[in-house]
């Protein structure tokens, strides 16, 4: 069955790339609603924007959302990845401002405000793409594919200068709670040669030291308290790559790999999806099919506590 949240939720704080304070509220939909954003803080005109991949603006550093009026809200992909990963199919978003609140720059956070509301059932059966073919796009050195499988997987693989980051590379399935219990926790993150550049051109700033985005200098990890995980920043791009996944305006049976891929890429191979005769279909799930998707199975006790 279809799920939406069983009572509003908001989150508050500064968007991590513009600074401005917004506070974002998820509310129930119903079923078929889809996932959309409302800018509340828009007095005239439409202030409706669609969760979908086509309403994407691509930029290399968020993923930014644009309505048919040019009304846009930026930094989605983890209030996405978590309603994907807590299988949240129907929301609608409420926010005062242009970017959504980074928070301590991972999804978990909105991943334990959407379970502590609860998760309600709706009376209509989830509707998923199936990719049928295998679609592929290159840029530069990074690339990102995605083919057949049964389930959604995420396989990602990042390979930087910096010995503190190096060479990693993961692979997960994302159904049976294992967005919240191996992703949702790890951070953003970024060499303090590019907060520096970025500061200097009048983004992240919204940043603060280290709380919310793990900052790398060389062999040196600068964010008090270290790592979440010993492999966080791969673990985030797969927490990105799922957020921007969910764009599809249905959850994706199929296997997708990213290598040094970002936002804008993983949108790229969207468009290049959905644009690809027979490469997918849209079915209706059954109790086993649906199983298999991003969601099922998460449990509360698994969700990590650092949010």
């Amino acid at each position: 069955m279809q799920n939406t949240i069983k009572s509003p939720i908001s989150f508050g704080g500064k968007g991590l790339h513009s600074g401005a304070p917004a506070t974002v509220t998820i509310r129930p939909a119903g079923a078929h609603h889809g996932i959309w954003f409302s800018r509340t803080d828009v007095a005239i005109g439409d202030r409706l924007i669609p969760a979908r991949w086509d309403a994407v603006n691509r930029s290399p550093l968020c993923t930014k959302l644009e309505n048919a009026t040019g009304l846009s809200v930026s930094t989605v992909e983890h209030l996405m990845a978590a309603l994907a990963g807590c299988g949240i199919h129907n929301a609608l978003i409420e926010i005062d401002g242009p970017e959504v609140p980074i928070l301590d720059g991972s999804a978990a956070p909105f991943v334990r405000g959407i379970m502590q509301r609860g998760i309600r059932r709706l009376a209509a059966p989830v509707m998923a793409f199936e990719v049928l073919k295998e679609v592929s796009v290159t840029e530069g050195d990074a690339t990102a594919s995605i083919a057949p499988s049964d389930t959604l997987r995420i396989d990602f693989e990042i390979d930087f200068v910096d010995p503190a980051i190096g060479h990693q590379k993961k692979s997960l399935v994302m159904n049976n709670g294992s967005f919240a219990r191996e992703l949702c926790d790890s951070r953003t993150f970024c060499r303090q040669a590019d907060v520096d550049e970025m500061q200097a051109n009048g983004l992240a700033l919204g940043g603060n030291s280290g709380e919310n985005a793990v900052v790398f200098d060389g062999d040196r990890v600068l964010s008090p308290g270290g790592l979440r995980h010993a492999d966080e920043p791969v673990r985030h791009k797969m927490l990105d790559a799922l957020g921007d996944l969910a764009l599809a305006g249905a959850p994706l049976l199929g296997h997708y790999s990213g290598d040094r891929a970002g936002h804008a890429l993983t949108n790229t191979l969207l468009r290049k999806l959905f644009a690809t005769p027979g490469a997918l279909r849209m079915i209706t799930c059954d109790e086993k099919t649906a199983a298999r998707l991003p969601g099922h199975g998460l449990i509360w006790d698994e969700i990590p506590q650092v949010a």
